[in-house]
């Protein structure tokens, strides 16, 4: 209890330090800023001369009227959501519809568009304006590409295997090589070609993620042997048998 007036006067100056008063003097009190003299500090004590509390608070507070102050959100969220296109997909672009929650409020319907060019991975940056949620939330689409039954990707580059009759592939002609465009582009065998060998179709690849150009498309040849063969095919293909079997000793 603080039952004399001198002690009362002691806390009254330096509260929680006040039975240390006489030891210290003038000096600053255990724990105060230096250059207090002993006395309790202020606001220009710990700010500087001529200390503002709305520039001070400003920085901490968005001031929402002359009185009233409302706490910024101090921090921000990543959020990222899933979503699967298709090679075609991915190839031309898209978009996507999404249902996303905003705040307290009803969900909203929001479409996002799905660049030429994403791959596995590619992470698509939604602004909050477009996504309703708040301005410090980050939404990305993570996108996942399916694999395709007839295109390997790499890269940017496409292989397509393409069938090549084996006539064609001995004598040379012309194949179709199919695209992504759904189109087909004309590819000359030339003769004596070996399966599995590869031709480079320049440009016809996937496109640059966020740049011009194209990577290649790249068509493997995969020679058909011919089946149900008649009389006069069979002859033939014995012929090239018997022409091109080692000759025999002695002969």
């Amino acid at each position: 209890m603080l039952s004399d007036t001198d002690s009362r006067a002691k806390y009254d100056r330096f509260w929680p330090n006040w039975r240390h008063a006489s030891e210290v003097g003038n000096g600053p009190m255990p724990g105060q800023p230096r250059g207090t003299g002993g006395r309790i500090p202020d606001l220009d004590d710990l700010f500087g001369g001529g200390a503002d509390l709305g520039s001070i608070f400003g920085n901490i507070f968005n001031r929402t009227g002359r009185d009233r102050f409302t706490a910024e959100a101090p921090f921000s969220q990543t959020i990222e959501q899933p979503i699967t296109v298709s090679l075609e997909e991915a190839f031309a672009g898209t978009t996507r519809l999404l249902n996303l929650a905003s705040g307290d409020g009803p969900a909203r319907r929001i479409e996002v568009k799905i660049p030429p060019g994403v791959r596995d991975g590619s992470r698509i940056h939604v602004t909050p304006d477009s996504s309703g949620r708040g301005a410090h939330d980050d939404l990305y689409l993570v996108v996942t590409v399916q694999a395709h039954s007839a295109f390997e990707r790499n890269g940017d580059d496409l292989t397509v295997k393409v069938p090549v009759p084996l006539h064609i592939a001995v004598l040379s002609g012309e194949v179709q090589v199919p695209t992504l465009k759904g189109t087909k582009l004309a590819l000359r065998i030339p003769e004596e070609t070996q399966n599995g060998r590869r031709f480079r179709l320049r440009g016809q690849g996937m496109p640059h993620l966020g740049d011009d150009g194209h990577g290649d498309l790249f068509a493997e040849v995969s020679i058909v042997v011919p089946t149900h063969l008649n009389d006069e095919e069979r002859q033939i293909f014995e012929r090239l048998r018997d022409l091109r079997s080692p000759t025999k000793v002695g002969t």
